[in-house]
């Protein structure tokens, strides 16, 4: 994962606490991959290691190399045995020769210059290579918009709303890539039922880890306590608990391949 955007490392046990929610679309963007070229398999944003050993199972033959900024979540990567390589470095300006394919889920929404960062994954790529990429599509649903909209309602111009992820939309993401090579785009809604928790509501819970790092990040533990009490009052509306605690949760994700 990028660490771009705070001054702390990301915890890999609160990430992994949705782990099997996070790894449906993650194996479905590999499952679409239909073309890799000569060269390394590149698990960009590798995070945790979650795709190391299914990857490693599905492309026998090639390296698997992962790379990620974060220390904590490439020390949880070596554990699964399943890299030939760990990388510590900074997506924004990583390269390599030629790889095979480029992977990267749930990664690339947290940099910017799409415009240009795309174009430069993709002329990495050996012939017949790919770039698949997955990124959540979620800031205007009440999920994301809440937090950033009550952060600066409560601490204003303490939030650099800038730096938040965010993704651009699909039809950009065509304009600009459908010239470079064989272009497959698509959204999907997961419809997530997320299990009670007594630590909060399960929907503050899955986004806390995530989008909402940065923000909290740049808050005192009373500050962060506040917004937490206020987003979770709008939660409880916009995505009721059922009788038993969970709460179905839609979320939406941008895919894309490029095969040159």
């Amino acid at each position: 994962m990028s660490g771009s955007t705070t001054t702390t490392d990301w915890n890999p046990g609160a990430y992994a606490r949705f782990r099997d929610l996070r790894l449906r679309p993650a194996i479905d963007l590999m499952l679409a991959v239909r073309s890799v070229g000569g060269g390394d398999v590149i698990d960009l944003g590798c995070g945790a290691g979650a795709m190391g050993p299914v990857l490693r199972q599905r492309y026998l033959g090639h390296r698997i190399v992962g790379v990620d900024e974060s220390p904590a979540m490439l020390a949880k990567s070596a554990e699964s045995g399943a890299y030939d390589a760990l990388e510590e470095r900074d997506i924004a300006d990583w390269s390599v020769e030629r790889a095979g394919l480029i992977y990267s889920n749930a990664v690339l929404h947290w940099l910017k210059d799409h415009e240009v960062l795309f174009p430069r994954l993709a002329g990495m790529l050996a012939p017949g290579g790919t770039l698949a990429v997955q990124m959540p599509h979620q800031n205007n649903a009440p999920s994301h918009r809440v937090w950033l909209s009550l952060a600066e309602e409560l601490f204003p111009g303490r939030i650099d709303v800038d730096a938040a992820p965010g993704v651009m939309k699909p039809a950009r993401y065509h304009h600009l890539l459908s010239g470079l090579g064989a272009l497959s785009l698509w959204e999907t809604d997961y419809y997530q039922m997320l299990s009670a928790d007594q630590g909060g509501h399960p929907v503050r819970r899955f986004t806390e880890s995530t989008f909402a790092r940065p923000i909290l990040a740049a808050l005192e533990p009373d500050e962060q306590a506040e917004l937490i009490r206020r987003y979770e009052e709008v939660m409880e509306k916009a995505y009721p608990r059922g009788s038993d605690g969970a709460v179905l949760f839609p979320f939406r994700r941008v895919f894309f391949t490029l095969t040159v």
